[in-house]
């Protein structure tokens, strides 16, 4: 993911996660966690953000890094299927 479409997709999670702190329908704390995951690496006030939600909540905060890491490889490996049966 180009380090664009990774603004994009933060920005567009953490403004779902202020709808959502307002709108009954949506998980409004889920949707701003996320944002911040994402932009985490790119912004330097994302990152401390995200060092008050693992202070406070570590043993998820190990669960979303450990998802991370298991979906990263998924990525790779299917992109790696996908150039073998192309030509």
């Amino acid at each position: 993911m180009s380090p664009w479409q990774r603004k994009l997709l933060g920005f567009g999670l953490l403004v779902l996660g202020v709808a959502g702190l307002v709108l009954p329908i949506l998980q409004g704390v889920l949707f701003l966690a996320l944002g911040l995951f994402v932009l985490r690496d790119q912004y330097p006030w994302a990152r401390r953000w995200m060092g008050k939600l693992e202070a406070r909540f570590p043993r998820q905060m190990g669960q979303v890094e450990r998802m991370e890491a298991r979906l990263i490889g998924w990525t790779r490996r299917q992109g790696e299927r996908l150039r073998r049966l192309l030509p």
